[in-house]
């Protein structure tokens, strides 16, 4: 069983992470100013591919912190849900979660 300490240091770890992939992803985004139409309609079909994973790291972040925040409370590791304790498998592989794996599903 990893402790909750542990587990928030995961967390952190994580975050940190995506906070800084993010702001890459920005950067990359803000930099396209090429004239040449053809060279911009490519750099536009990158663009949607970082917006869609800017999105996708924005999801996590928000998880990651309410996670942050049901540790703070003492929530952690119960579902929010049913109440019931999530597993440690569980997570192990998503230590964000927020649902047991029956009421995931």
């Amino acid at each position: 069983m990893i402790p909750v300490i542990e587990r928030k240091k995961q967390l952190e770890a994580r975050l940190s992470d995506l906070n800084a992939r993010l702001a890459k992803i920005e950067n990359e985004l803000d930099s396209h100013h090429n004239p040449d139409w053809e060279e911009l309609a490519v750099e536009r079909e990158g663009d949607e591919v970082l917006e869609s994973m800017g999105v996708s790291g924005q999801q996590e972040i928000r998880m990651i912190e309410a996670a942050m925040q049901r540790i703070e409370t003492g929530e952690y590791g119960f579902c929010m849900k049913c109440g019931a304790k999530i597993s440690e498998e569980r997570l192990d592989v998503v230590p964000f979660t927020p649902f047991c794996k029956t009421c995931a599903k």
